[in-house]
């Protein structure tokens, strides 16, 4: 009921604000809480997205899955109110709270009706400073993780995942799952839970982003009820930097089903690299272009081995990696990976053509504005500059910088990532010929 009413206002925001005319304001609180406010009046409705930097890498080894969990329960029960008194505050005031826990951060959000600001802020201060994690939802949100990794055990594009990432980053922290396995699940205590939330969830890790119907001196004081009794440095993160391996290396998992899934990368480029730009550009050429990508012409359209094939840059806080999939017939696994190492080749060999590079541009720089079409989303993509440290005139920059891309910067960049000898490739299912 909440989400369907929030929702439902989200989408009168649709093109309200448009990127490029957006007036980000920094508010700082006088407690020294810095957020980022989009004012929106059109519409009575506030939402927030916040995140910290350290997610599932700061984990201690053993107890995988520490951030997962400890997010999944945050909002079932703070301060006052047990589980089932917090959900009721939240239905009774259309207030929708969130937490999610990835590889490098912890995020969360907030959607609220002007009317009830005040409420759905507090609310938030309790989740993040006074969880209470009783027995009865952790040991519920424990069982959900165990059905969960049940689950992504019997799917095998969530096999290949996982067997990736152990691949790519053998003994370090970015192999280990984010959902845990059964054992680490079991081995979580409310202890580890209440200890991760208070090293890692601490001031100087967090982003905010607000946006809509609220002015720069309510949000200052709100930043500061909300966010003030959070701890003020988080612990030191030691993890280290990765790089990808030097030599190929492909792994096959058997698994009784009639398509094989693939997944395949190796090395590529963090966000804060200059070059970026131009891999972001020959990356949609080869496979993040959908229909119009290099991959798909040959994978799917002249041949029809796969109905999708796709890749994408995945900058991660300490390594740059490059990654695809393809899911094809068990008897076609040889033929596609043969042509996505082939067209791998040829794009780093010859380069992209004039056509292929305008294109990508019209692409990239024409569906950009659509990140800005809610309040929501809005908050989402300025949050997620904030922790990529991109610069509060980004939004503003970010399509000139695509557009000053050149084919001299596509031949540069492409050896930094397309390296056909270098792939490491995860298999699961029952291909054959290989």
């Amino acid at each position: 009921m909440i989400a369907r009413l929030l929702q439902g206002l989200a989408v009168v925001l649709l093109a309200v604000v448009p990127a490029r005319a957006m007036d980000i304001q920094r508010v700082v609180s006088s407690g020294g809480v810095e957020a980022w406010l989009v004012e929106n009046h059109a519409v009575p409705m506030i939402a927030v997205e916040l995140g910290f930097h350290g997610g599932s890498r700061n984990e201690a080894a053993g107890k995988e899955g520490t951030a997962t969990m400890m997010a999944g329960l945050l909002d079932e029960g703070a301060g006052p109110y047990d589980s089932l008194a917090f959900q009721r505050k939240l239905e009774a005031h259309a207030i929708a709270i969130d937490f999610d826990a990835g590889r490098d951060t912890v995020t969360g959000s907030l959607r609220t009706l002007t009317a009830h600001r005040d409420e759905a802020f507090d609310m938030l201060r309790l989740a993040l400073t006074e969880p209470r994690f009783d027995d009865e939802p952790v040991a519920r949100v424990r069982g959900q993780m165990h059905s969960l990794i049940l689950r992504q055990n019997e799917d095998p594009d969530d096999v290949a995942v996982k067997a990736w990432f152990e691949t790519m980053y053998p003994g370090h922290a970015y192999a280990r799952p984010t959902l845990g396995t059964d054992a680490s699940v079991d081995a979580i205590a409310v202890g580890d839970l209440k200890s991760f939330l208070a090293h890692r969830l601490a001031r100087d890790q967090l982003k905010i982003t607000v946006v809509g119907d609220i002015d720069a001196a309510t949000l200052k004081g709100l930043l500061d009820k909300t966010f003030g009794k959070l701890p003020a440095k988080a612990d030191p993160d030691s993890v280290p930097e990765v790089s990808a391996p030097a030599k190929s290396k492909r792994v096959v998992i058997k698994k009784d089903n009639p398509q094989t899934v693939v997944v395949f990368g190796g090395a590529g480029l963090k966000r804060d690299d200059p070059e970026f730009y131009a891999a972001t550009v020959l990356n949609y050429i080869l496979g993040g272009a959908g229909f119009a990508s290099r991959l798909t012409e040959e994978v799917r359209e002249k041949r029809g081995l796969a109905y999708s094939v796709y890749t994408s840059l995945m900058p991660l806080d300490h390594s740059g990696a490059f990654i695809g999939s393809v899911g094809t017939e068990n008897g076609h696994v040889k033929e596609s990976l043969a042509i996505i190492e082939k067209e791998i080749a040829k794009l780093l060999a010859e380069g992209a053509t004039a056509e292929e590079l305008k294109n990508a541009k019209t692409y990239l720089t024409g569906s950009y504005p659509l990140r800005f079409d809610t309040s929501g989303k809005i908050a989402q993509e300025l949050v997620g500059i904030q922790l990529e440290d991109l610069g509060i005139d980004y939004v503003n920059k970010r399509n000139g910088l695509i557009e000053a891309v050149t084919l001299d910067d596509l031949k540069r960049v492409a050896p930094r990532f397309l390296q056909p000898d270098r792939l490491i490739e995860t298999i699961v299912g029952e291909p054959k010929g290989l």
